[in-house]
């Protein structure tokens, strides 16, 4: 929520406005014909599994990619899924069940699981370079009770992870255990936006609709910590217009733009499509550090609310700081966890 480079004065003057909201509602529609031929070419995948950028600090980024890969049931992006959604990258999280550090291990399990991932001679629950390496192991080691159970392996073992391997193979795969298939669709779905994508990222259905309602608060003055309330006046911040232009199409997205990140896999650049959340940064390897966010309009302009004493406008994208982007899906973003323990 920083300050954004304002767009050229001609946005602005006279009819200008009028102007470019027949621009962005011509763009819109051009856009999404054309995209409709693409979405039944859209990859599902396949191969190495690579990580999206800056979707996992650099910090950890190379324990993950590495680790990632133990195990056939496993990859990067459900590794980073996992932490994801156990931690939030937080080291120091401890969850009212006493579950510790970054992988969320209960002092129990973590004496017959945690191992020495850094080979320092010492399993420190606490200390990321033993706890991812350790969550990597443990999911291993579930998936080698149910390799033999038909099905896909990651669901198995998801299932396994939550429910125990004994329901598992008695079932013959995921068993029907309303919380068990919650954490598997949660974890996979989380998967799909910290994988680097495979192939072009299918169109989102709800984006013309988002980009209405942001079109129409054009001209609203920035309140930092806005969400859109009658109280505030209907003001917002960049993470509340996001927000609030989504919901507006029955999408819940976070109330925080590095959140928000995580709602759906990432388009490279030369990808976008209108209606796509772009995101800026001072630290272009890690989302956690993201501070804005906008609604891609198309022709390298979004919507967004860009700072104190501004308006809602319109802004370039291609700035320094630009971080990247999230084509966000209902899927996305019901699968983002509402509460982070130590948050």
């Amino acid at each position: 929520m920083t300050v954004r480079r304002a767009g050229k004065a001609w946005w602005w003057a006279g009819g200008g406005l009028g102007v470019c909201l027949g621009f962005v509602a011509l763009l819109v529609v051009g856009t999404y014909s054309a995209a409709a031929g693409i979405a039944g070419g859209v990859s599902g995948g396949g191969g190495a599994v690579a990580l999206a950028k800056g979707a996992v600090p650099a910090l950890y980024q190379g324990l993950v990619q590495r680790w990632g890969n133990l195990c056939p049931a496993i990859n990067p992006a459900l590794l980073a899924a996992q932490l994801y959604q156990e931690s939030g990258w937080n080291p120091r999280a401890v969850s009212p069940a006493d579950a510790r550090g970054i992988a969320q291990f209960i002092p129990g399990t973590w004496a017959g699981h945690g191992i020495d991932g850094d080979g320092d001679g010492d399993r420190d629950i606490w200390d990321p370079q033993d706890a991812i390496p350790s969550a990597a192991s443990y999911d291993c080691e579930i998936a080698g009770y149910v390799k033999d159970v038909p099905g896909d392996p990651a669901d198995n073992m998801l299932a396994a992870y939550n429910a125990g391997a004994y329901r598992v193979i008695r079932h013959g795969g995921v068993p029907p255990i309303s919380e068990t298939q919650n954490y598997v669709r949660i974890i996979r779905s989380l998967e799909k936006s910290f994988a680097r994508p495979v192939g072009r990222v299918a169109p989102s259905q709800q984006a013309a609709g988002a980009i209405t309602y942001a079109q129409e608060k054009l001209g609203t003055p920035y309140l930092w910590g806005g969400t859109g309330t009658a109280a505030q006046n209907g003001r917002f911040d960049c993470s509340g217009l996001t927000q609030a232009a989504y919901d507006s199409v029955g999408v819940q997205l976070p109330r925080v733009a590095n959140d928000q990140y995580n709602a759906g896999p990432h388009p490279s650049r030369d990808e976008l499509l209108p209606g796509d959340l772009v995101f800026f940064s001072d630290d272009l390897t890690n989302s956690r550090a993201i501070r804005h966010v906008g609604i891609y309009v198309g022709g390298g302009y979004m919507i967004d609310a860009p700072r104190t004493g501004a308006v809602i406008r319109f802004d370039r994208i291609d700035t320094p700081d630009y971080f990247g982007a999230t084509r966000v899906t209902q899927e996305g973003a019901a699968a983002l966890p509402t509460h982070l323990p130590g948050t």
